[in-house]
Formats: C-alpha cells, sequence, structure tokens
C-alpha cells in the first residue's frame, strides 16, 4: 500500500510539473499585447494615502474649537446672560479665534507647496493622449490627495474663524443692547410723591435691615476678633494712616518747588509735576491695598459688607488721586511751577470744587454699595443716585459759574495790571452746561441711570484730559527735546552711529509723534470702555484693517502694503546706493566719457526702480492680468492728458540709447546756448554761461533741431572779424594776422589758420581769420588773446582803426516870414469872437 501511494505522489509531481513548464512556454510565445494585458492590473492607481499627522492634528484642534464653540452659541441663545457673563464669554472666544488662525497661517505654505509639487506634473493626459506611466500615476494621485486634504483643512479653518468671529460680534451687541436697556431705564422722578411716599414706607423695612446686618456684622466680629486678628488690623490700618496722612508731607521734602525761582525750566516743572502726582496717589492706594488685604485675611465681615468697605478704600485713593492730580497741575500756593497760566485765586478754586465733587462721588458710590450689600428697596436706591447725581451737577454748575463771573468783572481800581481769572472757553463751557443740563433733566425725568453715567463719564473724562496732556508734555520734553539738544543721548548716538544733527531730530520728532499718537489711542480707549466698547472691540477692528478685510472679491490690507511700500523703499534706496557707487568709484575708473557715464547710471536707475516696483506689486498679489488692466485704465487717462508726460519720458529714453547729446556737451537750442548738466526723465537741463539753468523738455531735443558743437570732437572754431581803413595795405594786414594765429601757442597747426578777405566797403577793407583750437571751451580765450594781438601789431605798424565818417549837415530850417495885414485882421476877429 505504501509504494502504491508513493507512486501516485510521484505520478502527480511529474504532471504538476509538466503543466507548469507548458504555461510558462506559452508566456514566452505570447504576443505583447497579451503581456500587456497580464500586466494592466499593476497599471492601476493606487487608492489615496492616509491623511498625515500634521493634518490629523490640525482636524482634531479643529473639531475640538467647534464644538466648543458650538457649545457657546447654544448658551447665548438658551437663555438670557448677566453682562459679566457675556463678558466671560467673551474672554473665552479671543484665544480660540487665536488659535484657529495660527492653524490657518500653519496651514497655508503647507498648501501653496503641494500645489506647487503638483504643477509641476502638468495636467492630466486627455483622451487619445497617451497614457502616463503607473509611477506618474500614483505620484499624481499622491499630490492631489495631499492637496486636497489640506484645501479641506484650510476651508473648516476659515468656517471656524467666521462662526468665532461673528459668536463674538454677537456677544459685543448683546452687551451694547443690555447697557443701552439699563442707561435708558426709565424709573420715578425725584419730583414724584409716589417715589417719597413709596422711600417713607420703605424707610421702616430698611432700618430692621439694618439692624439684623449689623448684629451679624458684630457676632461675627466677635467669633473672628481673635488677638491676632486685631493687631493685624491694627497694624494694617496704622500703616494705612501713615501712609495716607504722611503723603502730604513726604511730597514736598522730596519734590522741591522752590516758589523763589521765578522762572523754573519746563523740564524742571513737568518733573515736580509728575513726582507730585506719583507721591500723592501711590502711597494712598498702597494704604488702601495693604489695609484691603488684611481685611480680606481676616474674614471680620460678611461678604455682602465687603464690598462697602472695598467701595471706601477706592473712594479714599480716587479722592488722594484728584487731589494730587489738580496738585500737579495747578500747583496751588506754587505760581511759578504751574503748567498752566492762572492765577493763585483759580488754582485754589479748581482744588476746592476738584476735592468736593470727588467726595460727594465717593460718598455716592459707597451708599449705593451698602443698599446693594441690604438689598434696598428701588425706591431707596432711586432716590440715593438721584440725590447725589443732583448734588454733583450742582457742584459742576457752580465751578462753571464761578469761572465765568471771575471772567467777566471788570478791574475796580487803577494801579499794576492784576491778571484776571481764568476763564474757561467758550465751546468747553457751552459743554459743561449741556453736561449739567442734561444730568439735572434726567433726574427730573425720572432717568437716574443716565443721570449717573454722565457725572461718571464727565469726571472720567477731565480725568484722562488731564492726564493726557501731562504725559503729552512729558513725551514732548523727553524724547523730542533729548534729541534736539546737546545732551548726552544725542551726543552718544551722534557719535556712535554717525548720523547728523537734523536726522537726530527728524528721528525724535517722529518718536514723539508716535509716543503722542500712542497716548491719545490709550486715552480713547479708556474713554469708551465705560460705554461698553472694550479694547478687544477696538484693536479687532484695527487687527482687520491692518491684516486684511474684504470688500466684495477684494481684500485690502494694510499690512501688506505697508511692507510692499517698503520693499519698494529699499529697493529705491539699494538703487541709489549702486548709483552712487557707479558715480564715485566705478565709472570714475574707467575711460568712458561723461555721457555715456550718465547713461549707464540713469540706466541702472531705470532698472533698479522698475524691479522695487515689480517686486512691491508681486508682493500685493498683482498679477499681470491685474497690471494690464491697470495699464489699460491708465493707458485712458493717458490719451486724455498724459500724452505730454508719456512722450517726454520715451523722449529721455531715446536721448540715453540713442545719444544725440550727452552729459558735458556744448548745445545750442533755439536762443540758448549752454552745457547739458543732467538728462531727467521728463526734461534735461542745460546751463548756460549767465550760470542760470535751461530746463528743456526731452521732447523738444528728439523732435527739435538741437545743435550740438562737441557732436563728434571738441575741436572748436575761431573767427576774428576785423575792419581796417581802406588805405591799409592788404597784404601787410593779412600777414599780421596770420603770424598772430600761429604765434598762439593753443591754435591747431592743422588746419592751418586762414585769412580771408572778405569784402570792401566804402571806408574800411574787412578780414576774417580762421584758426582751431583743441578745446571749444577754449575758443573764447584765444579770439580775445588774438584780439588784442593784432590790434597792438597793427598800431606798432602806424595801421590805424577806420576813420570816424563826418556827421551829416543838417537841413537849415526855413525863416519864418512875418504875417499880412490881412492875417492880423483875422487873427483879431478870431479872438474876440471867442
Amino acid at each position: 500500500m505504501r509504494k502504491i501511494g508513493r507512486g501516485r505522489l510521484l505520478l502527480a509531481a511529474m504532471l504538476a510539473f509538466g503543466v507548469t513548464t507548458t504555461c510558462l512556454a506559452q508566456a514566452q510565445k505570447s504576443p505583447p499585447s497579451a503581456t500587456a494585458q497580464a500586466q494592466s492590473p499593476v497599471a492601476t492607481p493606487a487608492p489615496p494615502p492616509a491623511p498625515s499627522t500634521d493634518t490629523k492634528a490640525a482636524r482634531a484642534k479643529l473639531d475640538t474649537f467647534k464644538a466648543d464653540l458650538d457649545q457657546k452659541e447654544l448658551a447665548i441663545q438658551g437663555r438670557a446672560q448677566s453682562d459679566s457673563e457675556l463678558q466671560n464669554l467673551r474672554q473665552q472666544i479671543d484665544p480660540i479665534i487665536e488659535s484657529i488662525r495660527a492653524v490657518i497661517a500653519e496651514q497655508a505654505p503647507k498648501l501653496e507647496a503641494s500645489k506647487a509639487r503638483l504643477a509641476q506634473l502638468g495636467p492630466k493626459p486627455k483622451e487619445g493622449e497617451p497614457e502616463e506611466s503607473s509611477d506618474a500615476m500614483r505620484d499624481r494621485s499622491e499630490r492631489e490627495a495631499a492637496v486636497a486634504e489640506l484645501d479641506e483643512t484650510q476651508r473648516l479653518g476659515r468656517a471656524l474663524l467666521v462662526q468665532a468671529e461673528q459668536l463674538s460680534a454677537q456677544i459685543s451687541d448683546l452687551r451694547r443692547a443690555g447697557f443701552t436697556r439699563a442707561l435708558f431705564e426709565k424709573s420715578d422722578s425725584i419730583l414724584s410723591l409716589d417715589l417719597w411716599m413709596n422711600v417713607i414706607q420703605a424707610i421702616p423695612r430698611e432700618l430692621r435691615a439694618q439692624r439684623i446686618t449689623f448684629g451679624d456684622t458684630i457676632g461675627q466680629i466677635q467669633r473672628h476678633a481673635t488677638l491676632g486678628v486685631l493687631l493685624l488690623m491694627g497694624l494694617s490700618l496704622g500703616v494705612a494712616i501713615a501712609l495716607y496722612a504722611g503723603r502730604r508731607s513726604i511730597a514736598p521734602r522730596l519734590v522741591r518747588r522752590d516758589p523763589s525761582v521765578l522762572d523754573p525750566a519746563r523740564r524742571s516743572r513737568l518733573l515736580a509735576a509728575f513726582a507730585v502726582l506719583c507721591l500723592g496717589t501711590v502711597p494712598a492706594i498702597a494704604g488702601s491695598w495693604i489695609f484691603w488685604i488684611a481685611f480680606d485675611a481676616v474674614d471680620l465681615f460678611p461678604p455682602r459688607l465687603e464690598q462697602v468697605v472695598a467701595a471706601i478704600l477706592r473712594g479714599i485713593a480716587f479722592i488722594a488721586f484728584i487731589r494730587a492730580l489738580i496738585d500737579s497741575i495747578v500747583a496751588p500756593n506754587h505760581g511759578s511751577w504751574r503748567l498752566v497760566p492762572i492765577t493763585e485765586t483759580s488754582a485754589g478754586r479748581i482744588m476746592s470744587f476738584g476735592v468736593a465733587l470727588a467726595t460727594v462721588m465717593v460718598v455716592g458710590k459707597v451708599l449705593d454699595s451698602f443698599n446693594q450689600a441690604i438689598a434696598a428697596a428701588l425706591p431707596i436706591t432711586v432716590i440715593t443716585r438721584a440725590v447725589f447725581a443732583l448734588a454733583s451737577a450742582l457742584i459742576f454748575a457752580e465751578l462753571l459759574r464761578r469761572f465765568a463771573t471771575g471772567a467777566n468783572h471788570d478791574e475796580a481800581c487803577l494801579g499794576p495790571y492784576v491778571a484776571p481769572d481764568v476763564s474757561v472757553g467758550g465751546p468747553l463751557r457751552t459743554v459743561g452746561w449741556i453736561v449739567v443740563a442734561i444730568v439735572v433733566g434726567s433726574v427730573l425725568g425720572g432717568y437716574v441711570a443716565l443721570a449717573s453715567f454722565m457725572v461718571d463719564q464727565a469726571v472720567w473724562i477731565s480725568v484722562l484730559i488731564a492726564l493726557l496732556s501731562l504725559f503729552i508734555a512729558l513725551a514732548d520734553e523727553f524724547i523730542s527735546n533729548t534729541f534736539r539738544n546737546q545732551s548726552r543721548v544725542s551726543t552718544m548716538l551722534q557719535a556712535n552711529t554717525g548720523l547728523r544733527r537734523r536726522s537726530l531730530e527728524q528721528i525724535g520728532v517722529l518718536v514723539s509723534g508716535g509716543a503722542r499718537l500712542a497716548l491719545i489711542i490709550i486715552a480713547l480707549l479708556l474713554a469708551l470702555a465705560p460705554w461698553g466698547i472694550e479694547s478687544t472691540d477696538v484693536m479687532g477692528s484695527l487687527r482687520a484693517v491692518f491684516f486684511g478685510f474684504s470688500v466684495g472679491d477684494v481684500t485690502i490690507s494694510l499690512s501688506s502694503i505697508l511692507i510692499a511700500a517698503l520693499l519698494f523703499t529699499l529697493g529705491f534706496t539699494i538703487t541709489r546706493i549702486i548709483q552712487r557707487w557707479l558715480d564715485n568709484t566705478f565709472l570714475p575708473a574707467t575711460d568712458l566719457d561723461a555721457g555715456l557715464r550718465n547713461s549707464i547710471r540713469t540706466a541702472a536707475g531705470y532698472v533698479g526702480i522698475i524691479s522695487a516696483g515689480v517686486l512691491a506689486f508681486t508682493y500685493l498679489g498683482l498679477s499681470l492680468e491685474r497690471v494690464t488692466i491697470v495699464a489699460g485704465a491708465l493707458s485712458v487717462g493717458i490719451g486724455f492728458g498724459l500724452q505730454s508726460i508719456v512722450n517726454n519720458f520715451i523722449s529721455g529714453l531715446i536721448l540715453l540709447w540713442e545719444r544725440p547729446i550727452r552729459v558735458g556737451d556744448l548745445v545750442v537750442v533755439g536762443d540758448g546756448e549752454g552745457y547739458v548738466r543732467r538728462i531727467n526723465v521728463r526734461s534735461t537741463e542745460i546751463q548756460t554761461f549767465d550760470r542760470s539753468t535751461l530746463i528743456v523738455p526731452n521732447s523738444n531735443l528728439i523732435s527739435g533741431i538741437v545743435r550740438n558743437r562737441v557732436r563728434n570732437d571738441r575741436i572748436g572754431r575761431v573767427l576774428v572779424s576785423l575792419p581796417v581803413p581802406r588805405a591799409s595795405d592788404p597784404d601787410k594786414v593779412a600777414e599780421i594776422m596770420r603770424q598772430s594765429a600761429l604765434a598762439h601757442r593753443e591754435i591747431m597747426s592743422e588746419p592751418a589758420p586762414r585769412v580771408l578777405f572778405k569784402k570792401v566797403t566804402e571806408n574800411t577793407i574787412d578780414f576774417d581769420l580762421i584758426c582751431f583750437v583743441d578745446d571749444i571751451d577754449s575758443a573764447g580765450r584765444v579770439s580775445s588773446d588774438l584780439y588784442f594781438d593784432i590790434y597792438r601789431k597793427l598800431r606798432a605798424e602806424g595801421i590805424g582803426t577806420p576813420a570816424t565818417p563826418p556827421p551829416a549837415p543838417k537841413e537849415e530850417e526855413p525863416e519864418a516870414k512875418p504875417p499880412t495885414a490881412q492875417e492880423e485882421d483875422e487873427g483879431l476877429t478870431l479872438l474876440k469872437d471867442k
């Protein structure tokens, strides 16, 4: 059995070997078409590759951002949220927007690189064209997949960016709508009897609430008032009082505003003002902060009363700040150190009214915080805000009235002139009275929130204007004047950088202007902050303007424009440097004439400026098609009014290329003659012999008649015209003239000088001496030398100048005949008739 099984296996193996051999032989003998069909499955393109790791990470980030944005959008649409909640959402969205922009910016160069690699393969073969190889097809599919993958990521990122920006704008709109709604919320007027009746009815409830609040406070103090707590509070309170009370004695010792100095320097006054502001404000703020840290740590009061203590501490620091600010600018009792020209009475008045207004505002804020802490009834809150807003408006009105009356009174006595009190200017006074009228009208009309807001804004804007004036003066003094005067900084910069004094002054003006602009922008942001406009809103708008915003299909980007202008400026500067190097270093080392040097220099300038312009336009994204459209639009303008400019420009290029005239040539254009000094884009400058400059359009030099005296060479002709008396010997005169020309060392021997007998007149015979010099510039001087020498030799030979012709005889006037008797009678009759 085993032998039979082995034989069968051997027979099966031999049959399999024979079948395989036959198949191989047939495959070798099969035609090429069969081979291609057999290989056709291999040419099938491979499936697209899986997304790369970077793209997966970017997609994951975008998916996370999308989920977060969807959640915030649902939260906004679900219920009405407070201003603090909306502000918190806005602060959470801003980092998401920045992250999305970072993802888009990171993927953009990768997408451009993938598109460039795909473009290298060219378009796909069309029907009827030879098919690509398997490697080319595989490479194309991989590159197309990469482009599609990156493009899809970019689209998703842009969509999320739009969603985030819209959500941020929606939150800002909701905040502004809530602010407007709360600002114009109407309540009962202060003149309303119902309001006062409601206040009277709510007094017993408020007294009970206050007793409960004070009882809870005393109980909490008894529970937490240990010896260590009392020592800590006493120490912090002592430090705060010492800082607050000691600031009024510290400032005069550290900042000496000597009253004996009648006219201190502006820098000294500004430094003293800044020091007074800091020394009067910082200790008070530090004292309030130290006491608040200790108070918050020991937990003596209930949480609802902590905001009252915080309002008191903020108010104390605010009053100290207002006092220091007024003292720094108007300087009561220090007239020569004031930053504004006002009298001592006005300075004291501003100080008293400013501190009074700040105190009234602080008391109002503290009472408002106390009403919120005890959950006072609405009529109590309304009447408290109304009373303090009205009191602040009346103080402000009295300040305006005092300045107005102080400015208009007449001097009551004779004697030395005394400066009147400062008067608030017309527009400023008008604005002040308008604010007072709005506050009073709002209080009487029941818009208490609007009245309180107007009072706060008036004080806030006044403080900002004062601080802005002080810091702008400091910036101008310490930046601009530092570069302008002979200071250490300017001297060091001038010595180390090699800049001129004028350049340093210009840099100082630019830096001072930039600092002033930054201060104004900061002040505007601070002034708009209470209106619900945050710095993020303004910065978002500025970012959109700077980095690009779309108007239809056109994207306008200030950053691209600035960078393109910078590139053009850089190219222009490099071009000027190259031109200066050609003028001063390279071209003088060559044997080229001045005209060819000017052509090379001008051509280098044209090439550099055009290259810089092309580079700037390319950065702006202007393709050749768009440039062609712009050129077509400009051609219309050229057809209507720019023909002359274009004609002169092309003529200038022709002058530089053909060089019919060159720099340094002596030319005659119309009635003007002089040397060509410069061939510009539009015109050519010719310096005449009287040192004036003749500006000739280039088109006149191309289309008009121009005499170039040195076109081929600089040989010049000298012409000496000489009349001698008719009785003179012409041969002798001709020989004298020829010998004078041959004796002059600058006259060329070839061609030889020639004397021409020109003509014979009634009294003279005229000769012309024609000779040549190497340089036409010396023709006038050589002509003068020849005249001197010829006249000297003629006189030595006894040949004089032609005699002056005798004057023509005068015609004798006919003698007047005496009138006849008839004529006399006619004259007498005519006189009688008249």
